[in-house]
């Protein structure tokens, strides 16, 4: 009998502070390290997405976020797993690469073409280069 595939959504954050938004270099696993994201991870079972991220923005760099709004789009990472953006505003803390990256960057809007970002991320990059040119 075949195992039911389970829906669970994986939550990237679009950190924004000081008309800047952060980027992270993956360390782990090895077929996406020394490319760029934006941190987050899986929700738990029960867990809000807003929730999620926010824990994942305090196990991954040490700050306390909030998340503010989902960002347009989404993407199937592998079957059962879609990927989602949220923009999220740092709350406290100085970003710190704990788990899973090597380097963390603040970047401009004009500074956001300018790294080996993993695909999904770099679809997102014209809704963030948009948010930050609002403030």
């Amino acid at each position: 009998m075949e195992k039911a595939t389970q829906h669970r959504i994986v939550v990237g954050g679009a950190l924004v502070h000081h008309g800047r938004v952060l980027a992270a270099r993956r360390s782990a696993p090895p077929e996406v390290a020394g490319r760029w994201e934006f941190p987050g991870g899986k929700t738990e079972p029960g867990e809000t997405e807003a929730a999620a991220l926010e824990r994942e923005l305090l196990e991954e760099l040490g700050v306390r976020a909030r998340a503010l709004a989902q960002l347009p789009g989404s993407w199937t990472v592998r079957p059962g797993l879609e990927l989602r953006f949220w923009t999220a505003e740092l709350l406290s803390g100085d970003p710190r690469p704990l788990e899973d990256h090597s380097e963390l960057r603040w970047l401009t809007p004009a500074e956001l073409g300018d790294l080996d970002w993993l695909d999904h991320d770099r679809e997102v990059l014209p809704h963030v280069a948009r948010l930050l040119t609002e403030d």
